[in-house]
């Protein structure tokens, strides 16, 4: 098999995972397993499915971190930037930490429970 071939296909299935970080393994799997086999059939699916379920795995936000901001009690700022997987944070909101998950923080903002990367307050996780 052509080596181009196959990190085409890889870099292809990862792309829509990356940018919602919100995909489980599962998701991922499903999702990098789909665009491969578009793009290159039965061996793209291949590919595409295990890249897709590599990379949903090594953004998926652990359920006890997502249960802790879910029962939090936190007031919800209003802003006017979009509230989206990928987008910052601005300064102006305070981000809250939960103390079992400190590479995480979370806000609550337009009334939404987002979880952080505090280092560049980009929203990795929209509770739903």
């Amino acid at each position: 098999m052509n080596i181009k071939f196959v990190l085409a296909v890889a870099a292809v299935a990862a792309t829509p995972i990356i940018a919602n970080a919100q995909s489980t393994t599962g998701q991922g799997a499903a999702s990098g397993a789909a665009t491969g086999g578009q793009i290159g059939g039965p061996v793209g699916a291949i590919v595409g499915g295990t890249v897709g379920a590599a990379v949903g795995a090594a953004v998926e936000i652990p359920n006890a971190l997502i249960m802790s901001v879910e029962r939090a009690n936190a007031p919800s700022v209003t802003v006017r930037e979009r509230i989206v997987v990928g987008e910052r944070l601005p300064s102006s909101v305070r981000l809250r930490s939960v103390r079992e998950y400190p590479d995480y923080r979370y806000a609550v903002v337009n009334d939404q429970r987002v979880i952080v990367e505090p280092r560049s307050r980009r929203i990795v996780h929209i509770l739903q």
